[in-house]
C-alpha cells in the first residue's frame, strides 16, 4: 500500500513539473536567421534600385520583356533586375541556359551591352 501511494505521489510529482520543464525551454528561443555570410559577396541588392525615371523605366521594360515570354519559368520571371545610374544588374536563378540568354539579351536590348551585369544562375532540377 505504501509502495502505491509512493508511485501515485511520483507520478503527480512529474505531471506537475512537466509545464515547468516545457517553461524552461520555451525561454531559450532558437536564434535569429543570419545570412550575413552568405550574403557578403552579393554586391548589388534589389535596395539599391535607382530611383530616377530613367532608371525605373529601364527596369520596367526589361520586365515587361520577361513577363511577355510565355516560354520563361517562374523562376525567370521573378529575378531580380537592378537598375542604378543606367547599370543593369540581373541576379537570382534560372531554370536553363536558354532562359538565362534571354534575360541578359532583353537587358542588352534595352540597356545596352557594355551596361548590363549578368549574375544569373542555372537552379538545380527539382
Amino acid at each position: 500500500m505504501k509502495f502505491r501511494a509512493a508511485g501515485w505521489a511520483l507520478g503527480g510529482l512529474l505531471l506537475l513539473s512537466a509545464p515547468q520543464i516545457a517553461r524552461a525551454e520555451d525561454n531559450n528561443p532558437p536564434p535569429a536567421p543570419d545570412n550575413t555570410e552568405k550574403n557578403k559577396d552579393i554586391a548589388t541588392t534589389a535596395d539599391q534600385q535607382g530611383m530616377s525615371a530613367a532608371d525605373t523605366e529601364m527596369t520596367q521594360k526589361i520586365r515587361a520583356t520577361i513577363m511577355k515570354d510565355k516560354t520563361m519559368s517562374v523562376y525567370a520571371k521573378n529575378v531580380k533586375i537592378i537598375a542604378r545610374n543606367g547599370q543593369v544588374t540581373l541576379e537570382g536563378p534560372v531554370r536553363n541556359d536558354a532562359e538565362k540568354m534571354a534575360i541578359e539579351k532583353a537587358a542588352v536590348d534595352v540597356a545596352g551591352a557594355t551596361n548590363v551585369t549578368n549574375h544569373l544562375t542555372i537552379a538545380p532540377p527539382k
